[in-house]
């Protein structure tokens, strides 16, 4: 269990890592926009609307991988916090089944859109669209990943909590 945990740190640090490069990477083609709209120094280039897009799904899905690592997904409290061991593993277990649920609708549609995007290519870039397409399954298998470690780690305070109660 220890080895999988330090996998998941070590993946949310490339995550980390990732995102910072790719916004800075994106730093590029928005810069070479304004600086083309708003002086003429440059001339227009269409790829870089392209490329800004791409850039920015990549960013959003992969954030949203760390913000299910994180706990800082949109989570909406309909009931009041639970006050019990039992309820607290009722409470957060079912969030993190709900999550790992549609983490899975989205690897399986998902591998299917990213096929679908096998067979295009994007207009200026020429670019495959799998290439952007792939986020989808992608996403859904880091969200599937740290809701089952956060499940995991609520079972194991439960049943810490079960033992020093005994």
């Amino acid at each position: 269990m220890k080895i999988i945990g330090r996998a998941l740190e070590l993946f949310s640090m490339f995550l980390r890592v990732t995102i910072g490069v790719l916004v800075g990477l994106l730093t590029i083609p928005v810069g070479m926009q304004v600086i083309s709209r708003y002086t003429g120094i440059i001339p227009v280039y269409l790829w870089t609307e392209e490329l800004a897009t791409f850039i920015f799904v990549w960013i959003v899905m992969l954030g949203s991988i760390l913000a299910v690592c994180d706990r800082t997904h949109f989570d909406v409290h309909v009931v009041p916090e639970a006050l019990t061991p039992l309820g607290r593993l009722l409470q957060q277990g079912f969030v993190h089944v709900a999550v790992t649920a549609f983490a899975l609708l989205f690897i399986w549609y998902g591998i299917g859109y990213a096929e679908f995007g096998s067979i295009q290519h994007s207009v200026m870039l020429r670019m495959n669209m799998a290439l952007t397409y792939v986020t989808v399954p992608i996403a859904g298998v880091g969200w599937a990943l740290f809701s089952l470690r956060h499940l995991a780690t609520e079972i194991s305070i439960f049943r810490q909590h079960r033992r020093s109660a005994q």
